[in-house]
């Protein structure tokens, strides 16, 4: 009896080492919900919590972009200007070009895969570095959005751009949560089950071994790339679809959120490594934090000072993880 107890013991000890070697950042969720439950009363008020998930939604699927070209060892600067222009595209279309708002919105997305797509032949097929290429997209998707209105807002927009956001499910779930939530459970098994998943990662993990394996790692690059415009695209509707407008401060720093929130998720800056599910967790994590500081009157300015701080800590735990593994990998090699 007591070599079964202690067999099931070494098991459960396994099954936690395993799960929080994976989904750490699912363990922080929980403390940091504690803390909060404990220090604001009102944080577990359904209102409160509706709230977290209503932001988390959309940069979460900005974040779902981000992470299919992090796990090629890149990143995408334009992000959250390219969210800025996909909305201002879509919302002049339906209120000054008179579009079919199901049309409008399907070219906001378009945009997001456009601008995707340049980034992508920038670094792939000219070999331009992601950082230069992006941060150049950037201003060129700043510029644009603001060329198309002058800067002024548009709002007033159809009713049918609140399906995306504002109806609910059972008068419980918004709709936007579920796009998301369908977005992860799919993109997770794109990567993990299927050929061009795992040439990501394969890519990610090793540029030049994948060519001599045979993948087209031009094609890759230029795909992940294309895939992070998409979904960029797609965030943004689901954001226009939730302010019921478009502004020039939509997607502001929307690109370091998602960055930080697939490096919190366990996915490496460096490529090849994490599940993009875990995107969604750093997320959520981030959302909740200064959501919680919001509520305890934490300055704003501190809260800008806090995000700056979590980049840098997210980071720092990536190359601290990169380090490590490659030092058990070294010892490993040398027994």
């Amino acid at each position: 009896m007591e070599t079964l107890a202690t067999s099931r013991g070494d098991k459960i000890k396994e099954l936690f080492l395993a799960f929080s070697k994976d989904y750490a950042i699912v363990i922080a969720i929980l403390a940091l919900g504690l803390v909060f439950g404990v220090t604001s009363p009102s944080f577990f008020t359904r209102m409160n919590l509706t709230n977290i998930f209503l932001q988390t939604s959309t940069i979460a699927i900005v974040a779902m972009g981000q992470a299919s070209i992090v796990l090629t060892g890149n990143m995408d600067l334009s992000l959250g200007q390219s969210v800025c222009l996909c909305c201002y595209i879509a919302a002049y279309g339906m209120k000054n070009l008179s579009i079919n708002p199901w049309l409008a919105m399907l070219g906001g997305v378009l945009t997001g895969c456009v601008v995707g797509a340049v980034s992508g032949t920038l670094y792939a097929y000219l070999g331009i570095p992601s950082f230069i290429a992006t941060l150049g997209m950037q201003n060129v998707c700043r510029g644009c959005a603001r060329m198309v209105t002058s800067a002024k807002p548009i709002s007033g927009l159809p009713d049918a751009v609140g399906l995306l956001a504002r109806k609910y499910l059972f008068d419980l779930i918004p709709s936007c949560i579920l796009i998301m939530a369908l977005i992860f459970v799919v993109m997770q098994f794109v990567y993990a089950r299927t050929k061009f998943g795992r040439s990501i990662y394969t890519v990610g993990g090793n540029a030049e071994a994948a060519f001599f394996a045979g993948i087209n790692t031009k094609a890759v690059y230029f795909s992940a790339f294309v895939l992070g415009g998409f979904f960029t695209g797609l965030g943004s509707m689901v954001l226009l679809s939730r302010l019921d407008s478009a502004n020039a401060t939509n997607g502001n720093l929307y690109e370091f959120d998602a960055m930080i929130g697939c490096v919190l998720g366990g996915i490496s800056m460096n490529g090849g490594k994490g599940k993009v599910i875990g995107a969604f967790f750093g997320v959520l994590f981030l959302i909740m934090f200064f959501n919680g500081m919001t509520m305890l009157n934490v300055n704003s300015f501190i809260q800008d000072v806090l995000k700056g701080v979590a980049l840098i800590l997210a980071i720092g735990i990536d190359v601290f993880r990169t380090k490590r593994s490659a030092m058990v990998s070294k010892k490993k090699a040398a027994a």
